[in-house]
């Protein structure tokens, strides 16, 4: 059974990859008082945080432009778990954001009360800055094609608005 975390308060928090565009593993890196963790993602599980908390920043009324001073990406280490889900939210009473991440199921029909999870609670400036630095890291990958939105290769891709070979599902 993989380590649970909880992380109140998270003294430093950041994204990062590892190797080369399509072939990048994306990681949250998280820091407390006591203990830090490294948990491996996938791109879309960034980029579903990011679009989260422009929303939430939206919601309470807080800065939620990405524009501005990024801080580098974070530095790969031994992960922990892969994260196989992952929320965000606002707690009224503390005025929080809370992150929650679980982790990958691993077998079949696996139960979730035995996943290992990750709980952090972030300040406004916090999830601001990850918000910055997750989309520079995100946006540090291959191009997009200006036809399709997919991600190209150097030597190009099968562009379906181009009635490339790629099946669309």
């Amino acid at each position: 059974m993989s380590r649970s975390f909880e992380f109140d308060p998270v003294s430093a928090i950041s994204i990062g990859t590892e190797g080369t565009p399509g072939q990048r593993q994306f990681f949250l890196h998280i820091q407390g008082s006591d203990q830090s963790a490294i948990l491996d993602c996938e791109k879309v599980h960034v980029q579903g945080l990011i679009a989260r908390i422009v929303q939430l920043l939206e919601a309470q009324g807080l800065e939620a432009g990405l524009e501005g001073e990024a801080p580098p990406p974070a530095q790969y280490g031994r992960p922990e778990w892969n994260v196989g889900e992952m929320g965000l939210g606002y707690h009224d009473a503390r005025e929080l954001f809370v992150l929650m991440a679980r982790e990958l199921a691993t077998e079949p029909g696996q139960d979730a009360a035995d996943l290992a999870t990750a709980r952090c609670w972030l300040g406004a400036e916090q999830i601001l800055r990850l918000a910055r630095q997750a989309m520079v890291v995100v946006t540090s990958g291959r191009p997009t094609c200006p036809r399709c939105g997919l991600p190209m290769d150097p030597s190009g891709h099968p562009c379906p608005a181009a009635n490339g070979a790629r099946l669309i599902v």
